[in-house]
């Protein structure tokens, strides 16, 4: 079964789909960074008070998750890639990986506009064509949060990221040959706290 290994609290409290036995890979091949992932889906839990706060940048739902990656020694990692054709070479850039360990690339994609999959996806297909990462894992929001955060008169419009914008990208192919697992954040994890 593909969810072995995924706590019940994960189970419940989050969308999970996956590509290409993502979730076998980062048990057997990678336990440290699985057991990271699963704890720090574990103890999230979505308040209020960052929901409502505006982001700038990054908003503060996403700076404490990758907060939380970086306590454990993941880093924000760009790669210097380039392919040489006979004498020549060319720079294939790609965009920065939000949190990155041992092989392991993950993004948090919590209010951006829809194309930033396009975007993630295709750096997980490069970046794994590469042989500079083995998985991709996103977190994003399920779709079931735009009731509430429209209800708090947040961005819950169409073109914001969350799971029904993803999952057409992901069975289309756009993550190439890259296994991909992808949590979406559900109310279940919604806190009152003000």
């Amino acid at each position: 079964m593909w969810n072995q290994g995924i706590p019940e609290f994960v189970l419940a409290h989050y969308e999970i789909h996956q590509w290409r036995h993502a979730t076998a890979i980062l048990r057997v091949d990678f336990p440290d960074e699985w057991q990271d992932i699963v704890d720090i889906l574990n103890e999230f839990r979505l308040y209020r008070s960052e929901v409502e706060v505006g982001g700038g940048n990054k908003s503060p739902v996403a700076k404490r998750i990758d907060s939380a990656f970086y306590k454990r020694g993941w880093i924000e990692k760009s790669f210097d890639t380039r392919i040489f054709v006979d004498d020549e070479e060319r720079k294939t850039p790609t965009h920065k990986i939000d949190c990155y360990r041992n092989h392991i690339g993950l993004e948090v994609e919590w209010n951006n506009k829809d194309p930033f999959f396009d975007r993630d996806l295709n750096n997980f297909r490069l970046l794994f064509e590469l042989h500079a990462i083995s998985v991709g894992v996103i977190i994003t929001r399920a779709d079931g949060l735009r009731g509430l955060l429209k209800n708090l008169n947040k961005s819950a419009i169409a073109s914001t990221t969350h799971m029904s914008k993803l999952l057409p990208r992901l069975e289309g192919g756009s993550g190439g040959g890259c296994p991909i697992l992808v949590f979406g954040i559900t109310k279940e994890l919604y806190v009152e706290d003000i």
